[in-house]
């Protein structure tokens, strides 16, 4: 761009615009009136300037990403059904949510050969099915996204126990083929209600659990999910600074790789009705997932508009430089900065006290998400955090079935843990309107 119309005007120091705004400010004190503390700690200024900016260099991404759309195998013929109009549509990626052994044969009729990835979400740990799927697959691309560590998070036990879950990813590791064998589930703390910096803090601290037990050779084989909320400029920061940080730790294992990031818009922020509002949430946490740097991004509902809207997203973004639309932007910078210094401190913490698995245990993890979660939930109460639709400018006609609450300990059986359950903020609000 040409700069022949910003040289026509004399720069202005930072010290010159603060001077300004305090004088406009009339006797008011300035970091009283215009610095906010958000709940990761971090503040946010009312203008941002060259003079004090600094910026990390986090990984140069590709500028493409896959659209993915999720499908549940409660039937077979079905799930084979919806993939393959998903497909027609224009998805890139599908994820196959699994609660038991399935038929692939059925499953995947008439997938092969599309350029498709094919990712999954099982509820379940089965070495001889895994390898089943990998044989049938083996000229695709899959992702297993296999997580005991995150499964155990999330339910409050292992599959089976510690010493046999290792042993099974330590199996599937040696034999299958898939580049991308193992996930790091961090949208569990987003939807329980971790804050930015937290989740990429276990999301780190989780990985370097695999770490240490298999070497860095895994590095690359790790997926990591993360749930994407709608602070718009916080959740880009988010993804750009995890990108950072787990270069930065891979390095420490004596090798160097990209993060592989998979995205999905969060449950926690959604509501039981308000469609429209669903819709403009949606297309809102998709850009902030492009602009980060998510590698695929998925529609984890089934709705028409939003993976419209995620497909026209994708054409824009084709026609310019991700990279770009950050490069510069001194907001943006600086969140990626500070989020990242406070996640590196947090992981720090994490590994000094004995690692990941020791304060899940301990409960130590669920006891700080609970914190923030209780800290979310009195400033959603109070409307100082806002769902418009819900705590905000409430439609009493329009009605959505999208998002119910569901218990993740539905079969109840003793935990070994206190497992991270998924709570939305509107969830008592709305049981109170009924």
């Amino acid at each position: 761009m040409s700069n022949f119309f910003t040289n026509e005007f004399q720069p202005s120091s930072s010290a010159a615009w603060k001077q300004k705004i305090q004088f406009e400010l009339d006797g008011a004190d300035y970091n009283q009136t215009l610095l906010t503390k958000t709940n990761e700690g971090i503040t946010i200024k009312p203008f941002y300037h060259s003079d004090s900016f600094e910026k990390i260099q986090v990984p140069i991404i590709d500028n493409t990403f896959k659209i993915c759309q999720s499908v549940t195998i409660l039937n077979e013929e079905t799930a084979n059904n919806e993939a393959l109009t998903a497909i027609e549509k224009g998805v890139s990626a599908i994820i196959f949510n699994a609660t038991k052994p399935f038929n692939f044969k059925i499953v995947f009729q008439n997938l092969f050969n599309k350029n498709t990835e094919f990712h999954f979400n099982f509820s379940f740990l089965s070495e001889k099915f895994i390898q089943e799927i990998c044989e049938i697959l083996i000229t695709e691309t899959i992702y297993l996204n296999i997580d005991i560590i995150g499964n155990l998070a999330k339910t409050g036990n292992w599959y089976s126990n510690l010493n046999t879950d290792f042993n099974t990813l330590d199996n599937i590791l040696k034999t299958a083929k898939p580049n991308f064998v193992i996930s790091v589930n961090s949208e569990i703390y987003q939807n329980a209600g971790a804050n930015s910096v937290q989740q990429i803090a276990y999301g780190l601290a989780h990985a370097n659990e695999y770490l240490n037990k298999f070497g860095g050779n895994i590095a690359q084989k790790i997926q990591f999910k993360f749930a994407i909320s709608s602070n718009y400029f916080f959740e880009i920061a988010k993804i750009r600074a995890f990108r950072y940080l787990y270069q930065l730790i891979s390095e420490q294992y004596n090798t160097s790789c990209s993060a592989q990031v998979f995205v999905e818009p969060s449950f926690r922020n959604k509501t039981s009705d308000s469609y429209n509002n669903h819709v403009q949430r949606f297309s809102t946490e998709f850009m902030s997932g492009i602009i980060g740097g998510a590698n695929t991004i998925s529609n984890n509902i089934t709705n028409k508009s939003c993976l419209q809207n995620l497909a026209i997203l994708k054409e824009e973004f084709s026609k310019n430089n991700i990279q770009e639309i950050t490069e510069g932007n001194y907001y943006i910078e600086s969140l990626t900065k500070q989020i990242t210094e406070k996640a590196l401190d947090i992981f720090k913490e994490i590994e000094k006290s004995g690692g990941f698995l020791y304060q899940l245990k301990e409960g130590i993890i669920q006891r700080k998400i609970a914190e923030n979660a209780k800290k979310e939930q009195n400033q959603f109460n109070t409307k100082e955090l806002i769902l418009v639709g819900s705590n905000i400018f409430k439609n009493n006609v329009e009605k959505s079935t999208i998002f119910k609450e569901t218990s993740t300990l539905k079969n109840y059986r003793q935990t070994l843990i206190i497992p991270i359950v998924a709570k939305r903020l509107a969830a008592k609000l709305e049981q109170k309107s009924k």
